[in-house]
């Protein structure tokens, strides 16, 4: 979750419409505060997560299985809501978004993995393609952040990149800078997971694979 965040629930309906429990009451935030609350708790967003991380697992494979001789190749993450969940802060901050409080949850470093998409990274890592975290996180963030990795296991990658801290790119403009220096170098990226179109737009991937979020929104 990036600091320059547009939160719940102002723009939210928009984003909860393809959720199966969303409705159109826009006037009543706690009634949108508890369809967030049973999208997860009832197990769907694990259910509409799972079937993307499994399409990415496959056309990992199927692009390793075909690699030429020299070939670089890569797959990009997100973190906040793809690699692992914040909702254990979303939800003990009410939804709200506090500069200070998201910060103090991130120094905790307890966001625990989501499944699905860790087993993308193992299957990467197992085949030789190399993990780049790309995240806009602010380089701050960064002791943190690597303790949060190497707590769920994802603590080999090839590398880690925030935006600085005084940065005032959005989260779209850093991305696909950072992407096209990456291909510039001369990594092949197969693959560019995220949750926020933020985290896909501007290309320099093979393939991208879109994880549902409805709790915020990332310009």
């Amino acid at each position: 979750m990036p600091h320059r965040l547009t939160l719940p629930l102002v723009g939210l309906l928009a984003l909860l419409a393809g959720c199966a429990t969303a409705s159109p009451r826009a006037a009543n935030p706690d009634a949108h505060k508890a369809e967030l609350r049973h999208y997860v708790e009832s197990g769907q967003y694990l259910r509409e997560i799972t079937p993307v991380a499994a399409e990415a697992r496959t056309w990992i494979a199927q692009r390793a299985a075909r690699r030429v001789a020299d070939e670089r190749l890569a797959v990009v993450f997100d973190l906040d809501e793809t690699l692992w969940s914040n909702w254990a802060g979303l939800v003990r901050e009410d939804f709200a978004y506090v500069p200070v409080v998201w910060e103090a949850w991130v120094a905790e470093a307890r966001a625990p993995a989501i499944e699905p998409v860790r087993e993308v990274y193992r299957v990467a890592r197992r085949l030789g393609v190399d993990v780049i975290f790309l995240t806009d996180r602010r380089e701050r963030e960064r002791a943190a952040t690597e303790r949060n990795l190497r707590a769920i296991g994802c603590g080999e990658y090839a590398a880690l990149i925030f935006e600085s801290d005084k940065s005032t790119e959005t989260a779209a403009q850093f991305k696909a800078a950072q992407r096209q220096r990456l291909a510039a170098e001369g990594r092949v990226i197969i693959a560019n997971l995220g949750d926020q179109d933020s985290d896909l737009a501007g290309g320099c991937a093979e393939r991208t694979f879109k994880l549902p979020d409805p709790f915020y929104f990332t310009p």
